[in-house]
């Protein structure tokens, strides 16, 4: 089980921790909603939980609880600019279906 991220994610949360002057990592996660069933939640971590699992890519700590793991194993996450847009993209091998504004996915 892993998740991973492009060296230009870890790039981006690393400038990010060091704004916001603390944190250990970036919790990666799924909350139930969206028109496609489930939507990622990103979130900056200043403590662990018991039922965490840590993985180091790039020098980023990514924080996953057991229940999203189950969704996201195997996703690389990556951070993406086209034109005025830029953001977090997903690369979950898991999702069987995205909404069209990629916010939420199906498995």
């Amino acid at each position: 089980m892993a998740i991973t991220m492009t060296e230009t994610a870890a790039s981006r949360v690393r400038t990010f921790l060091e704004n916001r002057g603390k944190g250990i990592g970036l919790r990666l996660g799924v909350k139930t909603t969206g028109c496609s069933g489930m939507a990622y939640v990103l979130e900056f971590v200043d403590e662990l939980n018991e039922e965490d699992s840590v993985f180091e890519h790039e020098g980023v700590k990514v924080i996953i609880d057991q229940k999203s793991l189950v969704y996201l194993d195997g996703t690389e996450l990556d951070y993406v600019k086209e034109g005025l847009n830029e953001g977090f993209e997903f690369n979950n091998p898991n999702a069987k279906s995205e909404c069209g504004c990629g916010e939420s996915f199906n498995v």
